[in-house]
């Protein structure tokens, strides 16, 4: 029996012998791979990082790019250069044809006034009226106002009257063809074709009164007249001639008044606000009669597109006046309480 079990003892303790030189074999292989795995760990982590550090030096290099100023070629200068060579040439145009007009430049003047080019007049006067004024119109020419060959006579003495008038809202109906009509019968309108006649549109009247009249004839004075007014016709001229020297003239009955601001109430004012505390029109001409010198109008003329009007046609003169280097002169003859009123 012991000789039997003797060889299944030293099998066991073979077998135990090898387990534990293969354990001592395998624990150096085993901190081995550990290391391993600690040196793959590290290469990764430096490559993700290198890989970050390398997006973030590209897009700082391409924000300093777009910041670098561009290299311009041959072309592209000539290019530039031309560009402000162009503008230089139209800012020099539009100033040219600005001083052009404001020294007398007046668009298709010869043509259109019909009189002697060589000739200078005193004074241009309009006298406001509208569509159903035709009444107030023949007393007119019945009174202080020459008619037919009087007329004619009077623009020789260098004074040239008219009507002043617009075209109706509904362009070409019955109120345009009675005053068409009317013209060419009488021959003492001027029609202003881009004014609109109508009872809001008065303030802008102005504009295109003084901008046509300039453009048509060529004249000392230019005088806007109301229809309710019996004008001392002799007694203007006087005063006209002996002012005929002065320059920027703003001549007319000076007032000041209170801003309406109450909306619905007489003589309202939409911008009653930009008149300050006090609410008080600042000094200018009555509207039934005021006069400027002939570069007040071509100033009108020139800028009329950016002048602002207000609710009446005196204030809104008179604003434009109050930018100029204007001479006002307030002439008590020009006031209502002296002209001989009752149209």
């Amino acid at each position: 029996m012991e000789q039997q079990t003797l060889p299944i003892t030293m099998k066991s303790e073979q077998r135990r012998s090898k387990s534990s030189k293969s354990f001592q074999t395998s624990k150096p292989s085993l901190v081995m791979a550990f290391f391993s795995c600690l040196a793959w760990l590290y290469v990764a982590g430096r490559l993700w990082q290198d890989a970050e550090n390398r997006t973030l030096l590209a897009s700082l290099l391409k924000k300093n790019l777009a910041q670098r100023p561009k290299m311009l070629t041959v072309e592209d200068k000539l290019t530039v250069l031309g560009c402000k060579d162009l503008q230089r040439r139209i800012v020099e145009a539009e100033m040219d044809l600005t001083l052009a007009k404001s020294q007398g430049y007046l668009k298709n003047q010869l043509k259109q006034s019909g009189s002697d080019p060589g000739k200078k007049l005193l004074a241009v006067i309009g006298v406001y009226t509208g569509f159903g004024s035709r009444l107030k119109r023949n007393v007119f020419r019945g009174s202080w106002m020459p008619k037919g060959d009087a007329l004619s006579k009077l623009e020789e003495r260098g004074i040239v009257i008219r009507f002043v008038i617009g075209r109706s809202a509904n362009r070409g109906d019955s109120l345009d063809r009675n005053i068409d009509e009317e013209s060419k019968v009488t021959n003492d309108f001027l029609i202003l074709d881009g004014h609109e006649e109508a009872q809001e549109e008065l303030p802008k009247k102005a504009k295109f009164f003084f901008s046509a009249a300039v453009q048509m004839w060529d004249a000392d004075f230019y005088v806007k007249v109301d229809d309710n007014i019996d004008l001392d016709l002799e007694g203007l001229i006087e005063l006209l001639q002996s002012r005929r020297n002065q320059e920027s003239a703003y001549i007319g009955c000076m007032k000041s008044g209170e801003v309406v601001s109450e909306e619905g109430k007489p003589w309202y004012e939409p911008d009653w606000w930009k008149f300050g505390d006090e609410k008080s029109y600042f000094r200018h001409a009555a509207g039934s009669l005021l006069v400027l010198s002939k570069n007040l109008a071509q100033y009108i003329y020139v800028n009329s597109a950016s002048l602002k009007t207000y609710a009446h046609d005196d204030t809104s003169v008179g604003s434009w006046m109050m930018g100029l280097q204007a001479t006002y002169i307030d002439d008590s003859r020009l006031c209502c309480s002296n002209t001989r009123q009752g149209m």
